[in-house]
């Protein structure tokens, strides 16, 4: 019955339809060798969802980590987009990063300044929680340096206190984000918020070599991360950004290095947590953005996000574990279908 019909479309719309039917994934085709082995090997995603993918549906899957002190998640979504397009705005992350749980999200500036923290506030209740605030027993995740200097340079007893506070709070970031600059994970914090030390820079190196190679282009990303800035990594750009978010029932203030890497086959994003007020010891977002030139114009949009925090052992963490799990998948999703919309919008 069609063929009758065919003779009877215009030309117009006949191409149009055409142009819509090659824009469209085609579920049986083959993925690129790199990401066909990450997603075999590492990942194990099982055959549903991979027909689920194929056929361009976002899919999630949580992954293999320590349940005590990690949680981990992959997300994938083909994205018949340009892949430019998304690199220049991640680039703007003051936009890219703002509304919804993000309060504020300011790019620091090349060498940093003071001024870039200005916006930078401490929320009242941590104010009030750093008043009593001391080594192995504070709200907050601190150094024992920052601790002490809270407790020696702050008049708690005048009406200013919390202005005080957050021009310390500034000054200690600036200085944080300098040292990390010029001495790199070696300068990261020894949070001192309980009375087991936390080594940020051995949490995120234990963390961090639990990822896959996906192609020898990850060995170098990871190599970059985990020696900068002594790394160098070739046709990459980097900054440095904080932000205030909602992840709980805190605000959380948070540092991250975001590093945009590129090679033949498309890119990586990574964003590496270097601090966190409260909640994380650190965390690290992956984005590797794959082309497939026999899929057509477009990439895999593919994300791992690993985590470590404290609150996740013991009895009481047992309970919250499957709610943060399921949080972090639902969130994981929900940003696959937000970027596949927004990467696609004409």
């Amino acid at each position: 019955m069609a063929r009758i019909f065919v003779p009877l479309v215009s030309l117009a719309a006949l191409a149009a339809s055409l142009a819509a039917a090659a824009a469209q994934p085609r579920a049986g085709a083959a993925l690129p060798a790199n990401l066909e082995a990450y997603l075999t090997q590492h990942v194990r995603l099982d055959a549903g969802a991979r027909s689920r993918l194929l056929a361009g549906e976002a899919v999630t899957k949580m992954l293999d980590s320590d349940p005590s002190k990690e949680v981990a998640v992959f997300g994938a979504v083909w994205i018949a987009g340009p892949l430019e397009r998304y690199l220049d705005t991640v680039k703007d992350i003051e936009r890219f990063e703002s509304g919804e749980a993000f309060r504020v999200t300011k790019k620091v500036s090349s060498p940093p300044r003071l001024e870039d923290f200005a916006q930078l506030n401490i929320p009242a209740e941590d104010v009030q929680d750093l008043r009593s605030c001391k080594v192995s027993q504070c709200e907050l995740k601190l150094a024992e340096s920052a601790i002490q200097r809270m407790r020696n340079e702050i008049q708690w007893n005048r009406p200013d206190a919390g202005e005080q506070v957050n021009r310390l709070a500034r000054r200690l970031s600036l200085e944080y984000v300098d040292s990390y600059l010029k001495g790199g994970n070696e300068e990261l914090a020894v949070y001192r918020d309980s009375d087991r030390p936390t080594f940020v820079a051995q949490e995120f190196a234990s963390m961090i070599e639990r990822l896959p190679a996906l192609g020898g282009f990850m060995a170098e990303v990871r190599h970059y991360l985990l020696d900068f800035p002594k790394a160098t990594l070739p046709d990459s750009e980097s900054f440095i950004y904080w932000q205030e978010a909602n992840f709980g029932l805190k605000p959380t203030i948070r540092i991250n290095h975001l590093v945009i890497a590129r090679n033949a086959n498309g890119a990586i994003v990574a964003s590496k947590m270097l601090y966190a007020s409260h909640y994380f010891w650190t965390a690290l977002e992956l984005r590797a953005l794959v082309r497939d030139p026999q899929r057509g114009p477009g990439f895999w949009f593919v994300t791992e996000s690993r985590s470590r925090s404290d609150g996740l052992g013991g009895f009481v963490g047992r309970l919250l574990r499957g709610k943060v799990r399921g949080e972090a998948d639902k969130g994981t999703a929900t940003v696959l279908q937000l970027t596949k919309r927004t990467m696609e919008r004409p």
